[in-house]
This record gives structure tokens, sequence and C-alpha cells, in this order.
């Protein structure tokens, strides 16, 4: 039997409608059980169970919910999707998607995590919602920068820059899947990359080890030949840091890099 507006809506109360209407006109597709206290200010809890018991709205975690479109039809929250940076925008601010999910949002690289990467300045446990996991990157504000926004559901949704993507994952690449992940970003996608952006990001974020990691991928791929010009007054800092965080610490020394190759980058061997 072909769904119907006045079936979807079966079973809703005065209350219940006056609540969805009113938070629609706002464009609240997402809101949080303040917003909808504005408008049901008593027994607001009560009344968001049964809108959730009735499949109009769908949980997203305590006290945040999703208004189910009437087009879904009458089976409501149970066929309702999300895209996860559309919910990610919603659990902190400030925030901007990054790491290894901007780095498959840019088209960087063709692993799609299942992780959910999340940058921002406050620290927050991991999450999971709708059986989607949402970890978040605590960083110091000289980093928080680099920041573009994209269009997803209808909502502006904050991303890094390609060139911060890799300068983030050079500082972070255990949120990246690795160096090697990194690497092969860098390798496979070098004609689409500022290097100069990538390298002055580096430096603004204040961790050499950036530049290190920067300097050596591009040697061991083949690449610094053409990007040498950027390294010409750069030295390294004393001390060796690991080439990959997620690799044990053993392996060699490159007092060129001031690193520790825990991990061999062998772009030869290389495939998408």
């Amino acid at each position: 039997m072909k769904p119907v507006t006045k079936e979807y809506r079966k079973g809703l109360s005065k209350k219940e409608s006056f609540l969805i209407s009113s938070l629609a006109r706002e464009d609240k597709t997402i809101f949080t059980i303040e917003d909808a206290r504005r408008y049901v200010p008593e027994n607001t809890k009560e009344v968001m169970h049964s809108l959730a018991r009735k499949k109009w709205v769908l949980p997203l975690k305590k006290g945040l919910y999703a208004i189910v479109p009437i087009e879904v039809g009458i089976s409501g929250a149970d066929s309702f999707i999300i895209h996860s940076f559309v919910v990610a925008s919603y659990l902190v601010e400030p925030y901007y998607i990054g790491f290894w999910s901007a780095l498959n949002h840019h088209g960087l690289t063709e692993q799609i995590p299942r992780t959910t990467f999340v940058a921002t300045t406050k620290a927050r446990k991991p999450l999971e919602v709708l059986n989607s996991e949402y970890y978040f990157v605590r960083l110091e504000k000289r980093k928080f920068f680099g920041t573009e926004e994209i269009e997803i559901e209808g909502r502006r949704i904050s991303i890094s820059t390609k060139e911060k993507t890799i300068a983030d994952c050079l500082d972070h690449p255990e949120h990246a899947g690795g160096i090697e992940e990194v690497a092969r970003a860098i390798y496979f996608n070098e004609e689409e990359l500022e290097f100069k952006k990538v390298f002055e990001y580096g430096r603004r974020m204040g961790n050499v080890t950036i530049l290190k990691r920067l300097g050596y991928t591009l040697e061991r791929t083949g690449l610094m030949e053409k990007h040498r010009g950027l390294f010409r007054d750069f030295r390294p800092s004393r001390g060796y840091t690991a080439l990959d965080p997620l690799s044990p610490r053993k392996g060699t020394y490159n007092s060129s890099w001031g690193l520790l190759v825990n991990l061999e980058l062998k772009p030869e061997g290389w495939m998408y």
C-alpha cells in the first residue's frame, strides 16, 4: 500500500504537531531538548519520548534529536539516515571535520574510516551516535585554523582544507591511519596539493615534527627535487621523533630529518 501523509501523521497529538511544525519553520532539523522546551514548556521529556516512540524524531544522544522528514515515509526513524558530518557539527563547538575523515572527503585517500574525526579546542570523550563513532581531537588554539565550509543535507559544515588536512595528519598520523596512509595521500595527490601552504601551516602550528615528516616523505617518494626550495633554511630540532606514532619505537635514526624511522615507506609497492 502506498504511504500517504495522513497515515504518517496518525497518532500525533496537537501538542506534538505544534512542536514539530514550529521547529520545522525554524529549519531546526536537528534540535535540543531546550529548543523543544520553548514550544512545549510542560512535560517536555514525555512529549519527546512519545515522538521518538512514534518515529517522528530520532534521538541522536541525550538531549539531541533529529526531525524525521515526511518524505521518509511511514517507517519514519527506522529508515532515516543522517550524514555523520552533520551529526558531528552539533556535538561540539568550535569544531571542524579533520584528519582521516577530511582526508577521505577531499579524495586524498580511498580508505573510508569507520570513525568520524572531529577537531576541537575542548576535551571530549569519544561518542557513539546511531552506531557511528565520533573521535574528538583536542587542538591548541594556535593549531585551530585552515578550514572551509561545505554543504551537506542543507547544513554548512566546517572542514579542514586539503593542505591543512595534510598538515594535521603529519602532526598526528595516528588519527589518519598512520604515516603510510598520509604518505600515500601525498604521493598520489602531489599535483593537487600546494606544498608551500602545507609547509607554512606546519611552521605556524609550531611543531617542527610536521616539517620533519613532510621532508622525509617527499624524499622517500621521489618528490623532494620539486619542492627542495621549501627546506632551504630548514634545520631539524635536536632529538629524534618517531616517524610513525602507531609503530614500535625501534628502527633506524635519520640524522638529516631528525627522525626515528620506525616504519619503512616503500612507494614502489603502493597501489590504489
